[in-house]
């Protein structure tokens, strides 16, 4: 998995933080799939490159997974990594299948009318990734699927508000055009990075529905699976932190760098998991007041 392993390590991602709790084969085994995320994406995301070029390479990637499930051997490095895992834990194709689709969305789609399309939109490039990585943590009760779509969405609403004003700079806007248009926020406002008090109401609205999958996510771990889902959780819980920062700047995403955590602040919860999990505690470090 060395392949896998350099590009979750250059990433230093929130996500490839969580990791730290995994024994070491299920770390590996998501190392091969972040990787695999992390390119497919790249593709997705890389304007230098025509979009007719890019969807191309994302049917490359397409057909290279398909190989992982047939005789014919992957070619390209971290699908051949990531073979492994998908005979290991018996991933299925049909969930990569649609986390491509979701970054081909990109290719195509840089307005949502409605906040069921962009869920649709998040559902794909974050929920997916979240049942196949329950796959990878094992789980017992089948509850853990529908809080692991949950959590996706929830993951994903932060990202979009986190990310509004890099979005905006590839012409990407993500906010539903129904809910702009109901707060009075014309897509140039945000084209052109015009922060304005409808702005912020509008941006409070996507944050509550993000607040209610974070809510949903913790109503929904089974308590068999709270130990396997430590690294979702703290996920969760670095996400969480993150969109109640943005909230604390009023969502002014444009005057302000973009909202993150200190090393220290991540492993701080690092070891608030462990210690939950050590006590037995079964509040989930979110979704609460």
């Amino acid at each position: 998995m060395q392949i896998s392993e350099t590009i979750t390590r250059k990433s230093a991602s929130n996500l490839a933080l969580a990791f730290v709790l995994l024994p070491k084969a299920k770390r590996a085994g998501m190392c091969a799939l972040y990787a695999f995320c992390r390119e497919v994406d790249d593709v997705a995301d890389d304007e230098s490159v025509p979009v007719e070029q890019r969807r191309r390479q994302l049917t490359d990637w397409r057909h290279d997974i398909q190989a992982a499930y047939q005789e014919a051997a992957p070619q390209f490095a971290v699908t051949k990594e990531l073979a492994v895992i998908i005979r290991t834990y018996n991933l299925k194709y049909e969930l990569f299948d649609e986390l491509i689709r979701g970054v081909e969305m990109d290719l195509d789609t840089n307005r949502y009318e409605t906040f069921s399309q962009l869920e649709t939109y998040c559902y794909r490039v974050a929920s997916v990734v979240g049942l196949l990585s329950i796959e990878i943590f094992g789980y017992q009760n089948h509850k853990s699927r529908e809080y692991a779509i949950c959590l996706g969405k929830a993951l994903q609403l932060t990202n979009i508000l986190r990310d509004v004003r890099k979005d905006a700079e590839m012409g990407r806007i993500y906010i539903p055009l129904e809910q702009l248009r109901a707060f009075g926020v014309s897509t140039e406002d945000i084209l052109n990075e015009r922060y304005t008090p409808q702005y912020r109401d509008c941006a409070r609205w996507m944050a509550d529905r993000a607040y209610e999958f974070y809510a949903q996510a913790r109503l929904l771990l089974p308590e068999e699976d709270r130990t396997a889902m430590s690294t979702a959780e703290l996920m969760g819980s670095v996400y969480w932190k993150v969109l109640m920062k943005i909230e604390t700047q009023e969502f002014n995403v444009f005057d302000y760098p973009a909202a993150k955590l200190s090393k220290a602040q991540k492993l701080r919860l690092v070891g608030s998991i462990w210690i939950r999990q050590f006590l037995g505690m079964r509040s989930a470090p979110y979704g609460t007041a």
